[in-house]
């Protein structure tokens, strides 16, 4: 799933080729992409100027001249810009026909992507973003650290929770747990003070150095058909040997979702730790 920094590379990317170029015409081929009434999205959208692209967390929001719309790319949602009459491929669903004769196109092999119009003027205090935690750049560290007490849920699966910190995905929450050497089983309450300052600023430069380097490529992620380059700084996901004491890398599900450590490196020493491992 694309996370924060991919997000943030495809805003990049997008605000260097469409900024200002008006949308003629929509589109709609997969129409459970849109949430909502997709005619009226269409009609919302058609003859509209794209004046900006933001972004918060995982969510790219398109600003028109009197709407938004927020589209979230879920597992394998990405944009292509292709010239007019080029072959529409089986897994493209939304076509946004430009003015100058290009077409920005949604495609997603899975189909879980969504789009839904928004408030031009208020969009981040609506639903879905006004239920986000803060991004890791802008967190502070004595609301998180009272977040984190109160859980007794794996720090692992606490990064997850875009309603603590909004952003972070399984790779980077990996790679976070990893350079902290905090294991990934440990509750959110034995989490410190100290360690969870610690936390943002880690958070963040690792967030900062993978939107410099176009992201992370796992499986199917470009943009603009440009791969990303962090997958060459990954110290633990994925990987088979600990690149600090060469020791095995552990993989193990933590919520569901697969979680790479270093069981020597990542210590887990209390009884409690230990019993959420066997779970």
């Amino acid at each position: 799933m694309p996370e924060l920094p991919e997000v943030e590379t495809v805003r990049q990317t997008l605000r260097k080729t469409i900024l200002n170029a008006k949308i003629t015409k929509v589109s709609v081929i997969y129409d459970k992409i849109i949430k909502g009434n997709p005619d009226d999205f269409i009609m919302k959208t058609s003859g509209k100027t794209i004046c900006e692209i933001d972004r918060v967390g995982k969510y790219l929001i398109f600003v028109l001249d009197d709407i938004a719309f927020v589209s979230h790319l879920r597992m394998e949602g990405k944009y292509n810009i292709l010239g007019v009459g080029a072959e529409i491929g089986k897994h493209e669903h939304i076509i946004f026909h430009l003015a100058d004769g290009r077409e920005l196109r949604y495609h997603d092999t899975r189909k879980f992507g969504r789009m839904e119009l928004k408030s031009r003027d208020n969009y981040k205090n609506e639903p879905p973003l006004s239920k986000l935690g803060p991004e890791p750049f802008t967190a502070d560290a004595d609301l998180l650290y009272k977040r984190l007490k109160k859980s007794r849920l794996p720090i692992k699966s606490l990064l997850l929770d875009q309603t603590i910190l909004n952003g972070i995905g399984n790779i980077y929450a990996n790679e976070i747990c990893y350079q902290l050497r905090i294991n990934p089983h440990v509750p959110g309450n034995q989490i410190t003070e100290e360690k969870t300052k610690e936390l943002i600023a880690v958070a963040s430069r690792i967030l900062i150095e993978a939107i410099a380097l176009g992201g992370t490529t796992i499986h199917s992620f470009t943009t603009g058909g440009v791969s990303g380059r962090f997958q060459t700084k990954l110290k633990v996901h994925g990987k088979k040997e600990c690149p600090a004491c060469l020791k095995p890398v552990i993989k193990a599900q933590i919520g569901g979702r697969g979680t790479y450590y270093c069981e020597s490196c990542q210590s887990a020493e209390s009884e409690e730790i230990n019993h959420a491992k066997k779970q």
